[in-house]
């Protein structure tokens, strides 16, 4: 029992994180578009919506893991599913580009939190030796949801208008909120917290920031600067190459690679170590970003999404188990919130430097010195985690090993 990974609420937990980033992804293609159309609005300001979000959802997880401290996880994810919930709702009252945008800012705190209870509630119920399996397909979820949620959204909006559009929305969060609630929080993760309130009064910074967690959070960063370009621009550069009706399909065969490869790749992380899957995901990730850069037709365009889901794909869950799992089971959820708000920092700054150099130099350019900007990385992570990536895993087994005495 005790190595047991797909219990009731390891399924609940990956369900919820499954439906909230559907929802995220599916707002992110959508909202510009009901801006534009339905409110007159512009690019410049559709652009604004997503930053509010980013910089709402950045701002709010470093004190979301602290009130898990504070608080309890359970309370604090009880308060996030609400909000987001509510939120979601209130996109049918949207009748301005102020009161969207205030909308935005809410939703992304809801965000935030949820994100970041979910992760840490997720961190806490996988046995210690499948972390690196159980972390691998609580990633697939985000991303199997981030290849699905455009697709619908745009299908919805485009199809049949803003208002069944607000409905699909709300309807997956009512289903996210729902399996979120069936979720049994471990009494053993209750207890831990509960004697970290009596013990912790006060604020600090090094409460906001797992600073155990910071410097391998440093290489998701790296490599998410990288990621931004896909996920802002791959579109943009599919119409430059006349490969609009395949674009659809770049993120399908992302996932699929994830699918394919993700029963080896966590069960590895937990048998070999970090490592072994790191470098190798690393290599793809390049690779992916040359093959972008040199695509003339359809079979290299989707041929460098497998690549890059193979590569990023992996690299993105495999980070997240170690900063989860260098940490204190108390700093479990300041861990959760460092880690993804390293990240989302990496891609909201990332759009920003591609947007400009991406307009210069051309995005085929942009993805050619990517691809060794990527590589580079191999160097990155080396001296951020790397080398000292034994030693960490000697010390997490002599925890884990006291704990069960």
């Amino acid at each position: 029992m005790v190595n047991r990974l797909w219990s009731k609420d390891y399924i609940f937990v990956c369900l919820t994180t499954f439906f909230m980033f559907l929802n995220y992804y599916y707002l992110l293609v959508t909202i510009p578009i009901y801006l534009i159309q339905d409110l007159q609005g512009n690019t410049a300001q559709a652009g604004l919506l997503v930053l509010v979000f980013y910089i709402a959802a950045i701002a709010i997880r470093p004190i979301a893991g602290k009130w898990i401290e504070s608080f309890g996880i359970k309370k604090v994810f009880l308060a996030s599913l609400i909000l987001y919930l509510g939120a979601a709702l209130m996109y049918f009252f949207t009748t301005s580009l102020i009161s969207l945008m205030i909308l935005r800012v809410i939703h992304g705190v809801g965000f935030g939190m949820v994100t970041t209870t979910a992760g840490t509630i997720v961190a806490n119920l996988i046995p210690q030796n499948r972390r690196g399996e159980g972390m691998g397909y609580y990633g697939l979820m985000m991303n199997m949801s981030m290849a699905l949620g455009p697709f619908l959204g745009l299908l919805a909006i485009n199809k049949w208008g803003a208002t069944i559009m607000f409905v699909v929305s709300f309807g997956s969060v009512i289903i996210g909120t729902v399996t979120g609630l069936l979720i049994s929080i471990p009494k053993d993760v209750r207890k831990v917290q509960a004697e970290t309130r009596l013990k912790k009064k006060g604020l600090n910074i090094n409460e906001l920031i797992e600073m155990s967690a910071l410097r391998v959070s440093l290489v998701c960063f790296f490599f998410a600067l990288v990621y931004s370009s896909i996920v802002s621009f791959v579109s943009v550069y599919a119409e430059e190459l006349g490969l609009t009706e395949v674009a659809s399909y770049f993120f399908i065969v992302y996932v699929i690679a994830l699918i394919i490869s993700r029963p080896f790749t966590g069960k590895w992380f937990d048998q070999y170590g970090a490592n072994v899957i790191i470098i190798p995901s690393i290599i793809s990730f390049a690779i992916g970003m040359f093959l972008l850069s040199q695509a003339n037709g359809a079979f290299m365009f989707l041929l460098s999404a497998a690549f890059i889901g193979l590569g990023w794909g992996t690299i993105f869950p495999t980070v997240q188990t170690i900063a989860i799992a260098i940490a204190l089971p108390n700093r479990r959820g300041a861990a959760t919130a460092t880690f993804y708000s390293t990240m989302d920092l990496g891609i909201g700054i990332g759009s920003l430097i591609v947007g400009i150099l991406g307009a210069k130099i051309g995005y085929s350019s942009l993805y050619f010195y990517s691809s060794f900007f990527a590589l580079a990385g191999l160097i990155v992570y080396y001296y951020l985690h790397g080398r000292v990536s034994r030693s960490i895993r000697e010390r997490v087994r002599a925890f884990e090993l006291k704990k069960a005495e």
